[in-house]
């Protein structure tokens, strides 16, 4: 079985009229189905990017992106990416946020609306489902933002930063659902964290590190 993500190579660079900024250059990694990877590195140093092009939202310059032995673009695996800022629509209630891509997909039926209600609960949001965003606080954007990604049952997920938001008791108990959660079972996670405590990082089957002098995987 060939790695659920193989990165061979991959090198990518923002161009504006004032000239070129390398992001990432000649990065490869691989990652096994069902791991759980930790990205870290300074701000800045393209770990935001990495994500972007492994979702597809960015092609990349050089190199390939593989997803189960097959390249991305022909793939028909399914990506979850949350992205760091919560991007949540204010004319739309919570429940109707977290509800969007499912909509999108046209995969909105009652088992889909009662996995919902579930994530709801789990993570605290059940009594705000149809508050609009500017009622909540930060870290229930981030949550409600974290359920709308994870509603469409995606087998990788990608998490620019998904803790950054909350309060530490909160990130603690939402941490420890990611790791033991029914929902997160089987999936392949790569998480974007400042996080870098030893007792932290030690959870993740494996650490990505991004830095200006490229990547190393530990």
């Amino acid at each position: 079985m060939p790695p659920i993500l193989e990165v061979s190579g991959l090198s990518y660079s923002y161009h504006t009229i004032s000239g070129e900024t390398k992001a990432l250059s000649d990065i490869s990694f691989q990652v096994e189905t069902g791991e759980f990877i930790a990205i870290v590195g300074p701000s800045g140093c393209g770990k935001s990017t990495l994500l972007s092009l492994i979702s597809g939202l960015l092609p990349p310059e050089e190199g390939s992106i593989l997803i189960n032995g097959v390249p991305l673009s022909k793939s028909q695996c399914r990506i979850g990416y949350m992205l760091q800022s919560d991007q949540l629509f204010e004319w739309r209630t919570i429940i109707q946020n977290a509800a969007l891509g499912l909509e999108i997909q046209k995969k909105m039926d009652h088992a889909a609306e009662d996995r919902l209600h579930r994530l709801l609960k789990i993570y605290g949001l059940e009594q705000f489902e149809h508050s609009r965003p500017s009622e909540l606080s930060g870290g229930m954007r981030q949550r409600a933002a974290l359920i709308r990604t994870l509603a469409l049952e995606p087998d990788l997920l990608l998490l620019d930063e998904p803790f950054s938001a909350m309060d530490a008791k909160m990130k603690s108990a939402v941490e420890h659902y990611l790791f033991t959660g029914k929902e997160f079972e089987g999936k392949t996670v790569l998480v974007i964290t400042h996080d870098t405590r030893e007792e932290s990082l030690s959870q993740y089957d494996g650490i990505i590190h991004v830095g200006e002098n490229g990547i190393y995987v530990e």
